[in-house]
């Protein structure tokens, strides 16, 4: 089945039509989200985006601010950029940390952190590339918790990809070189990204 690679006005529901059918989505995108789940050293998660993920979370900003037809625009805009094109892998990571203090101190020495993700899988490493929306790192070098990475793939890169066993999601940071390897049934899940 091909994946839809951009979410249009006509894909958003009525906000009456949503707000009925919110919770049950809400539960589909929570099972979704598992199988889309990686976490990466001691505070690091990706979620790696799709249609559906985007297309939950522009329904989610347009419930909560309610800004009706007019807001429809600028959250396609915003949102988009994150639905996979077919040779990617996108993914939102998000730095977390609970104490207010270590966060502060860890983002400080993290700037940077968003151009430094890869996946590796055989001789094969795909770097992420920033979403260039706009810097998540700031001029005095502190990173931003939440970032949005691409990972751009050759025909022969989601080839291999869709088979192989030692995937590798990490980070060569240099206060942060961590990896974990991506499993077999989140492999596949996120395979379908490429359809």
């Amino acid at each position: 089945m091909t994946q839809k690679r951009e979410i249009t006005a006509a894909d958003i529901l009525p906000p009456d039509v949503y707000a009925a059918e919110r919770a049950a989505r809400r539960r589909e995108l929570v099972a979704l989200k598992r199988q889309r789940r990686v976490e990466v050293g001691p505070f690091v998660t990706f979620y790696f985006e799709n249609f559906q993920t985007m297309w939950f979370q522009i329904h989610e900003m347009l419930h909560i601010e309610r800004g009706g037809a007019e807001q429809i625009g600028d959250e396609l805009a915003a949102y988009n950029p994150l639905v996979p094109k077919g040779r990617e892998l996108v993914a939102t990571f998000m730095i977390e940390i609970d104490n207010p203090e270590r966060r502060k101190m860890e983002l400080l020495r993290l700037g940077g952190i968003e151009e430094s993700a890869f996946i590796r899988f055989g001789s094969d490493t795909i770097a992420s590339i920033p979403e260039a929306d706009q810097d998540r790192t700031s001029a005095e070098g502190k990173a931003s918790s939440v970032q949005f990475v691409h990972f751009p793939f050759t025909e022969a890169e989601i080839a291999k990809f869709k088979t192989a066993d030692d995937i590798m999601l990490g980070f060569r940071h240099p206060h942060y070189q961590h990896i974990a390897m991506i499993p077999p049934a989140i492999r596949d899940a996120l395979a379908k990204d490429f359809a």
